[in-house]
């Protein structure tokens, strides 16, 4: 698991690889670099030392200016040219600015390209994932796994990766500058760094299991909120908004627990890191004083601030260690729920499916198909539809009208031994999946539109449609007329989720924009609900007229509770209980005792009703 997530993350570094190493080579110059100052401060210390107390001491500065020095005099030369020491220690810090801009550049570069690259990847795999997924999945929390998770690997990526390198490189080097100085005094200055590790290590234990808390607490907050925003309506007419105000301040509150004892963790790790620093930092001093102001001069003023110098370049970069490995336990919690989406199997076709034809009758032979185990949808389903018949679904809600026509889509697929769907003679698990889907236009009963214009909207189904295309899709569906009439016309932005329109024109917009393309099947779930019955009669004859006209043919399928939309249907198959109860035409059906006939005497005994009750008034 973790070598797979190691390939991932080398795999989303291809094209920045040279940044990073370009920037550990930026950090190991700077790091090198600060180790030199505090050099050159004890060496000008002993110089001044020395002639203050009238001796010739060695010189103790780094190799190259000691050879520069004696070559001009040495002792002498050093305290009357103490600016040429003062212009090196500035020149250092120039230097070291110059490698560290190159560094934060390096890594900023490398770090966004490389969290592009992993939203790309996110988006991409998530519009392979089949169906069930997605309606499984919840929304807001997807939607912080490809935001806040990403932006929190980034800034790992940029700030701490490189950081790992450069607190060994600095553990390194200063104890081998301190060992060589005083093996004792290094002793003493590291005599509480391995309570400093200890303690860095219990901190990463406990920070990466609260980070996964919070984060997960992070998700379950923006999924109710995008529950909130996408639903306000309902919240609206239901007057539910303190149930809702509620919901999110439990989920809030949640959140706000788990981050409180996240940022407890994080202030006890500090403030004891801290804690431990300058204790350690004190004892080097004070032992260091000790050393220098004995009899036997065993610690000269010049190492003393070294070695001080040396322990806290140490300290910072083991107790910085505390926060890389915070940061990576938050980085390996997002890269954990990051990668929950990208192991998700993306939906796939058979090796052998084809973009065949889709034109012939269309049979449902002997299929049967369940969600969850032991609790069938469908059962034994069976009939056939000629090719450009006008087929109506009729059931109760849960007999399997949806299914159905997801099953035709291939958005679920039959399994094998569950009976199989033709098209032209050919099984559909044959055809390929984005080629079947393609020919097939689907309206759902409750739309979605594009927080775009109209026109927008409608002539998002194909590639660069004319007016005249959006035109006539939209006089067919009823539309033009009242699309007309708004201010702006076709060019009226629609709000997020058509919300600026009524529930009868979102779906004419939508029934618009799936007879914009061409289709060989034609579904209307429920989709003409919304919509008054005079205007579903109207869009119905215009649909024939197409068809009269020599426009398009497609096999229509049509679920509906409206038996005025039901009865010019071709074919009528009543669901029930999952199973084909009955099929037939409208003729047929009345005169046959069923679910159908009795729908028909309701609906007809609640017209005359109310016919009678307007001839009254």
């Amino acid at each position: 698991m973790a070598s797979r997530k190691l390939k991932l993350l080398v795999d989303m570094m291809k094209g920045n690889r040279l940044r990073y190493f370009g920037a550990v080579a930026a950090v190991g110059v700077t790091s090198v670099v600060g180790f030199i100052s505090p050099s050159v401060l004890g060496g000008i210390a002993d110089a001044l030392t020395s002639k203050a107390k009238g001796t010739n001491d060695p010189l103790n500065f780094p190799a190259f200016l000691n050879r520069f020095y004696y070559q001009r005099g040495g002792l002498d030369y050093v305290v009357s040219h103490l600016w040429i020491a003062a212009l090196i220690i500035i020149a250092l810090y120039v230097l070291n600015g110059c490698f560290q801009y190159f560094r934060s550049r390096w890594t900023a570069t490398a770090s966004e390209a490389i969290a592009k690259n992993m939203r790309d990847r996110l988006y991409t795999h998530l519009q392979s994932l089949p169906y069930d997924y997605h309606v499984k999945a919840k929304t807001g929390d997807l939607i912080q796994r490809c935001t806040s998770d990403v932006e929190t690997i980034r800034r790992f990526l940029q700030t701490q990766v490189v950081e790992v390198f450069r607190a060994v490189l600095m553990l390194i080097v200063a104890l081998t500058l301190m060992l060589q100085m005083n093996v004792k005094m290094t002793l003493v200055s590291m005599v509480l760094v391995p309570f400093l590790f200890v303690f860095a290590m219990w901190f990463f234990k406990w920070v990466r299991k609260s980070f996964q808390l919070s984060d997960e607490a992070e998700g379950k907050m923006s999924a109710v909120l995008q529950e909130n925003l996408t639903g306000v309506r309902v919240v609206r007419a239901f007057g539910r908004q303190q149930f809702e105000i509620d919901k999110f301040n439990e989920a809030n509150d949640d959140l706000w627990k788990k981050s409180r004892r996240l940022c407890n963790l994080l202030a006890i790790y500090w403030s004891g890191s801290d804690l431990l620093s300058m204790a350690q930092t004190g004892v080097t001093l004070v032992y260091g004083v000790f050393l220098a102001a004995s009899a036997n001069d065993i610690l000269s003023i010049g190492d003393m601030t070294k070695f001080v110098t040396y322990i806290s370049m140490l300290l910072w970069p083991i107790r910085q260690m505390g926060r890389i490995l915070s940061d990576m336990g938050k980085s390996l919690v997002a890269f954990d729920r990051i990668d929950e989406i990208l192991v998700a199997k993306s939906e796939e076709d058979d090796e052998d499916a084809v973009c065949a034809p889709i034109e012939g009758d269309i049979v449902f032979d002997h299929v049967g198909f369940e969600y969850e185990r032991m609790n069938p949808v469908l059962i034994d389903i069976d009939f056939t539809v000629k090719a450009g018949q006008t087929v109506a679904v009729l059931g109760a809600t849960g007999t399997g009208k949806s299914t159905l026509m997801h099953l035709l889509q291939r958005l679920y697929d039959v399994e094998d031994g569950r009976g199989e769907i033709r098209i032209g003679g050919v099984n559909i698990k044959k055809i390929r999946k984005s080629h079947l889907r393609s020919r097939i236009g689907l309206i759902l009963q409750e739309p979605f539109l594009y927080s775009r214009t109209v026109r927008n909207n409608i002539g998002i189904a194909v590639k660069n449609p004319t007016d005249e295309m959006i035109f006539d899709a939209a006089r067919t569906a009823c539309a033009h007329d009242f699309i007309q009439d708004f201010e702006n016309g076709y060019d009226t932005l629609v709000g997020e989720r058509g919300v600026t329109l009524s529930g009868g024109q979102k779906q004419r917009v939508a029934i618009a924009r799936t007879l914009l393309k061409q289709n060989d099947i034609l579904i209307f779930d429920d989709s003409l609900s919304a919509v008054d019955t005079e205007t579903d009669k109207a869009i119905r004859e215009a649909l024939k007229e197409q068809k009269k006209e020599g426009g398009t043919c497609a096999t229509t399928f049509i679920i509906s509770h409206r038996l005025t939309t039901l009865a010019e249907a071709d074919v009528i198959i009543v669901l029930q209980n999952g199973r084909v109860a009955q099929n037939g035409s409208h003729d047929e059906l009345i005169h046959e005792d069923g679910l159908y006939r009795r729908i028909y005497m309701i609906q007809t005994a609640l017209e005359e009703e109310l016919n009678q009750t307007e001839k009254t008034a």
